[in-house]
């Protein structure tokens, strides 16, 4: 179209950038209306869902409670764990908690014999010891001990599994303890000795070990706080000092000086395997016990060790074939019945019931314990019939009380045993006789004053007429006292005792060291009192050293290990005189006497001299012989436990054996020296008729001035035949008897 009449618009062109216009006000959204959201419609169910509801509605519960329960069991079980861990010592004073200390016992050579309580040899780290000990610790014990956190929830369960299969409760028997719980154990869980709760250390120990589930699991939370709070090596390091390893040794370090003579630091493969092996029952797989049983334990170790590649196989072949073998020390395990007394007569706050380390230097000879201990088991193996339960006991002794051997019994190598040596009391018997002649001597009566052998009675105020008879049946007339007491006479004991009075001869008795009630009536004469092995010894010891008495001892000196000064020194030795010095070799002649042609011939050492007495009891209950020569006295007694009787054994016969093997091997090498004794020219001998036997008091002996008129006397040819086939009777019944 055209635009008529109108003017045209000028042509402008358009601005590039001008104002924007100004944007119109949007309108107000209306406000929606809320719309209630409507919930998406439930599934239905099939039969199937509807059958798996319950389960998995269950399961779903199950798993909620689940992870809280085991949220707060971590929370609680963390906070115990750290407060554990903030109640653990530093790992250096745990290394020897031992409650109690221990005693060192060294011989007269100042040589380690024997040791008692919990002996410690010094603390060692994992580190220091033989590399071949640590690995068989940890193969026998625990072989995943470097990689667990000190629990193993895998050997729980096995060990349970096994419990159960045993027919045992789950958590009694087999615990699967890791060896960190363990040391817990070691260490009662953190929980120390205490007097007022327990009574002594072996309770104390017993309640450690128990395996309630409470105290399990109370062991479980301990290994953890260990394990957080310590090292391996420290753990490690904690159960080699405390492990005990039976013969009284505490850790490794003690056990390894006490079975082999090393440190731990030196032991070998086979050693270390052997230590290792204790582990399971000390006192079962022991070496001193039972060597071979320790070896054949050593060997199931020695197979771990290989199986966890901690040995070769060649070198577990090399250990079977050399296994280890206990030092010499540990083989004699010498002298347990002498430790015994030493250990009773050292006060018990520095014995048995130390708590610190003791050092004893003592009078014990190992070389004479084994002389003593061979002589009994020579005499039981070789005149004793088999399967007899007799019992003997031997004393070793120096002339001035020194207590060099002591065996209380048939089995030598014990500790804690009865010793019959010195805690059995027994009729003395004729062994008495001696110190009812000491008496007479000391009163001024003679080696050759002349008594008459012949029927003798005593009234004794409420039993009456007591008429004693001789071992023979028989009466011999007049006699010596030398000879009285060769042929052990008994009417001419009773006879001088009554002379000189029964209450010097208790006197003489208690004052040489026999220390019992001794018998009021005349029967004192011939030993119906009772006294100990050892005290006859001590007082046959007065006699041999010239007539003063002496206290047996077996310490010379105690100290605390470490210590230069001792804290006491020797116990006893030599004491008052009690007889003069002429008296005792008076006496110590008459001995000599019944040892060469007496009642003691038995016990003879060719030509060294030898002084001795012999001793039956009624009824032969016990039988001793004690004697000596210039060196040292040995005491012998023989009997039964429950008291029966001996078949056909007098003092004169096995124990007079014991006695003669005894001193042959303890007097080898030495120089045979002369008794301390009178030396008459001729034996003492008197020559008169045979006597009427008639009941007669107790006579005077009568001396002879010293004329020297005794001369050989010449005896009925009947009482000589008797007397002949009666030894003859008594030898044989000797060797085949008990």
């Amino acid at each position: 179209m055209s635009n008529s009449g109108r003017k045209k618009p000028t042509l402008v062109a358009d601005k590039r950038y001008s104002k924007a216009p100004a944007a119109k006000p949007k309108p107000k959204a209306k406000p929606k209306k809320r719309v209630a959201k409507r919930k998406a419609a439930p599934k239905k169910r099939g039969l199937i869902g509807w059958l798996l509801f319950p389960f998995v509605w269950t399961l779903r519960l199950i798993w909620r409670l689940t992870w809280r329960i085991t949220a707060v069991g971590a929370i609680l079980l963390a906070a115990a764990v750290a407060y554990t861990y903030a109640q653990l010592p530093p790992v250096e004073t745990l290394l020897d908690g031992r409650t109690r200390g221990s005693v060192t016992l060294l011989d007269r050579e100042n040589v380690v014999f024997s040791w008692r309580g919990d002996n410690f040899g010094g603390a060692v780290r994992a580190e220091s010891v033989a590399p071949a000990l640590k690995n068989a610790v940890v193969a026998t014990e625990d072989k995943r001990f470097f990689w667990h956190v000190g629990i193993s929830p895998r050997g729980v369960a096995s060990a349970m599994r096994i419990n159960m299969r045993e027919g045992r409760k789950p958590w009694k028997g087999h615990g699967g303890s890791t060896l960190t719980q363990q040391t817990a154990k070691l260490l009662c869980l953190g929980v120390s000795f205490d007097p007022k709760r327990w009574k002594n250390e072996t309770e104390y120990e017993a309640d450690c070990r128990r395996t309630t589930l409470a105290r399990k699991g109370k062991e479980a939370l301990y290994a953890l706080a260990m394990e957080a709070k310590y090292s391996k090596n420290d753990i490690l390091s904690i159960y080699l000092n405390r492990a005990y390893l039976g013969g009284g040794a505490r850790g490794f370090e003690a056990a390894s000086q006490i079975y082999f003579g090393k440190h731990a630091s030196e032991v070998s493969v086979p050693e270390g395997a052997m230590l290792a092996g204790l582990l399971k029952a000390p006192s079962v797989y022991s070496p001193t016990n039972n060597l071979q049983r320790a070896q054949d334990r050593a060997a199931t170790v020695l197979k771990l060790m290989r199986e966890q590649d901690y040995i070769s196989s060649a070198d577990e072949v090399a250990a079977n074939v050399a296994p280890a073998t206990l030092s010499k020390a540990a083989q004699d395990r010498a002298g347990g019945y002498f430790v015994d007394w030493v250990m009773d007569t050292a006060p018990d706050f520095l014995a048995k019931d130390t708590t610190e380390d003791v050092m004893i230097r003592s009078t014990f000879d190992t070389r004479l314990q084994k002389s003593a201990e061979d002589a009994l088991d020579f005499i039981f193996e070789n005149k004793v019939r088999e399967g007899s339960k007799a019992q003997a006991a031997i004393v070793v002794m120096s002339p001035d009380g020194a207590v060099r051997a002591m065996v209380g019994g048939r089995q030598a190598k014990v500790s804690g045993a009865f010793n019959r040596a010195v805690q059995a009391k027994r009729q003395t018997g004729s062994a008495f006789k001696p110190f009812v002649y000491a008496a007479a001597m000391d009163l001024g009566f003679q080696y050759d004053s002349v008594v008459e052998d012949a029927k003798v009675c005593v009234n004794s105020p409420g039993s009456g007429n007591w008429c004693p008879e001789n071992y023979t049946r028989s009466f011999k007339g007049d006699m010596t006292l030398t000879d009285a007491l060769a042929q052990s006479i008994n009417t001419v004991a009773v006879k001088v005792s009554e002379e000189v009075g029964r209450d010097n001869v208790r006197r003489v008795a208690e004052a040489f060291g026999i220390d019992n009630e001794l018998a009021k009536g005349p029967a004192l004469a011939l030993g119906a009192s009772e006294s100990t092995l050892l005290e006859m010894t001590g007082a046959y010891a007065g006699i041999l050293n010239g007539g003063r008495a002496v206290s047996p001892y077996g310490i010379r000196d105690l100290r605390l290990k470490g210590d230069q000064e001792a804290l006491f020194g020797q116990g006893g030795g030599y004491g008052d005189r009690v007889i003069s010095e002429s008296a005792a070799q008076q006496l110590t002649y008459m001995m000599y006497r019944v040892v060469e042609d007496g009642t003691g011939r038995r016990a003879k050492l060719g030509d060294r001299e030898a002084a001795g007495k012999t001793g039956t009891t009624n009824a032969a209950k016990d039988a001793w012989f004690i004697g000596f020569t210039a060196q040292y006295v040995v005491g012998v007694w023989m009997g039964y436990d429950d008291n029966t009787p001996l078949n056909d054994v007098t003092g004169g016969g096995l124990p007079a054996d014991i006695w003669k093997e005894t001193m042959t091997r303890v007097t080898a090498g030495l120089p045979a020296e002369p008794l301390p004794r009178i030396r008459p020219a001729n034996p003492p001998r008197v020559t008169a008729p045979e006597p009427v036997q008639q009941p007669q008091v107790a006579q005077a002996p009568r001396g002879n001035n010293g004329n020297n008129r005794n001369t050989q006397r010449q005896q009925d040819v009947e009482n000589v035949a008797d007397q002949i086939i009666r030894d003859v009777g008594k030898l044989i019944g000797s060797l085949f008897g008990n």
